[in-house]
């Protein structure tokens, strides 16, 4: 975290962004980031997507001089995504917040690069399951950055974030739903996704996902990221 403190300050000097127009474009305290430059404090993912938005640059970036790979370096919950059918859990033993990643780009490690076939078979991918008791499976690995190929399983009376709070990111999101069904909320849009039907909308869009019924909604979603 020394190092991406360090490169995190190099890389608003370059900017041209004091410290403090920093932190009030992010919403933080001044002193929350001077702690994050030096090392002293660890940005959450969506901290740490947020900083690489506003100063133009790519995570992979973030940790490219003299820095660890960013799959060995960042925090809870970025590291969270593990083989098998596992509940992912923070330092302290809970169930990862939902509200601390908007999209699989900041949950999922990256490859380096991206194998010819990538086959995978129940049990043996990665999987996220946050404290909203949303589960996020990565069907292939193989997709690089741009793109997530996943399942998603909302559990009855579930949402997509605790506080029904919408969420946004950059990008678009593609999704057929198998079973169950999804109140979807894009916008001012509110509409019932019932099995067999399907979406796409700009993910830019305030966002959320609620499963009013008593069994689990499960759908394929794909969801684009733009490239850096």
């Amino acid at each position: 975290m020394v190092h991406l403190g360090a490169r995190l300050r190099d890389v608003r000097l370059r900017s041209g962004l004091s410290l403090r127009e920093v932190s009030r474009q992010l919403g933080v305290s001044p002193s929350f980031v001077s702690q994050l430059e030096n090392g002293k404090s660890q940005p959450s993912v969506a901290t740490l997507y947020s900083i690489a938005q506003l100063l133009e640059v790519s995570i992979d970036e973030l940790f490219s001089v003299d820095g660890p790979r960013v799959a060995e370096a960042l925090p809870v919950p970025a590291l969270a995504a593990v083989r098998g059918p596992v509940r992912v859990d923070d330092e302290s033993g809970h169930a990862l917040n939902r509200s601390d990643f908007s999209s699989p780009v900041d949950a999922f490690p990256r490859e380096a690069g991206q194998a010819r076939v990538s086959v995978s078979r129940p049990g043996e991918r990665s999987r996220l399951e946050m404290d909203t008791g949303v589960v996020w499976e990565r069907l292939v690995d193989n997709t690089g950055t741009d793109l997530d190929f996943i399942e998603i399983i909302y559990p009855p009376h579930s949402s997509s974030t605790n506080d029904d709070r919408m969420l946004q990111h950059a990008g678009s999101e593609f999704g057929f739903l198998l079973e169950g069904e999804l109140e979807i909320t894009v916008g001012f849009d509110v509409f019932m996704l019932h099995p067999g039907e399907a979406l796409g909308f700009d993910s830019s869009q305030p966002h959320l996902f609620r499963n009013l019924g008593d069994i689990p909604a499960r759908g394929i979603w794909f969801v684009r990221h733009p490239q850096s």
